[in-house]
């Protein structure tokens, strides 16, 4: 197989011409020519994973290593660090950013993880009907989600509706209808603007809500890859933030 066969089934999965204009999905680094000898899925890409993956692998990422143009390749930033690790040990990275979140992984967190059944999807936001005390909606996503902590702005006391967006969806707050928003990265200011639009919010964590992507993608890679007899591996990345 060659990397090409694999990014045009993952197009037809999750096209990535649905992605931002921001965004940096696809293939990162290699040639659709290219030949490996297995792939690896992972949410991110870090020294620890890097050390185990073999040469000339295939490694598909949530996270694109690269979101804009490098003017230079010192190897003391994050992305060309990791970068030359790639093209020593000759790994191919394919990234599903914000193509994969419209299509499949809000869904799949909502659905699969948490239990519930959305109503409602509209690009990056899925919304479901769930009828909880706000005190039980919390412990409810701590116990689902493994959270050890969780912060959040309480504006109702029953949730009857609720909207999430994996990753950091606080630009969105303009678009939520529901009692409470379930996202990542909230900010002071954020929360300040969600009280003032009486929306309760919890945030869940950037990493803690997709680090779901790696499952996910390797169960909708599992029958095209046992077909073409190659072996995907599930990276297991570090949350890089330690609660106390």
């Amino acid at each position: 197989m060659k990397v090409g066969d694999i990014y045009n089934y993952l197009d037809q999965v999750s096209s990535f011409s649905l992605q931002e204009k921001w965004d940096n999905s696809g293939l990162i680094v290699g040639n659709m020519d290219d030949g490996f000898s297995c792939v690896y899925i992972s949410l991110d890409l870090d020294e620890e994973f890097l050390k185990k993956v073999q040469r000339n692998a295939l490694v598909i990422t949530h996270h694109p290593l690269i979101f804009s143009g490098l003017k230079k390749i010192n190897f003391d930033t994050y992305s060309s660090k990791l970068l030359k690790i790639l093209i020593k040990k000759d790994i191919k990275l394919i990234s599903m950013h914000t193509n994969i979140d419209k299509t499949d992984l809000n869904k799949y967190v909502m659905k699969s993880i948490l239990g519930w059944d959305y109503t409602v999807q509209s690009d990056f936001i899925v919304t479901a009907t769930i009828n909880m005390k706000f005190k039980d909606l919390q412990k409810y996503l701590k116990d689902k989600l493994n959270l050890k902590v969780i912060k959040s702005v309480k504006k109702h006391k029953f949730i009857k509706t609720i909207s999430l967006c994996t990753g950091s969806g606080m630009s969105l707050l303009d678009e939520i209808k529901t009692d409470c928003f379930i996202t990542g990265d909230v900010k002071y200011h954020d929360a300040m603007e969600a009280s003032l639009k009486k929306i309760s919010i919890i945030d869940i964590g950037h990493y803690e809500s997709e680090i779901h992507f790696t499952p996910m993608v390797n169960a909708l890679l599992e029958k095209y890859l046992k077909k073409n007899k190659i072996k995907a591996i599930m990276g297991k990345n570090q949350n890089p933030f330690d609660y106390n």
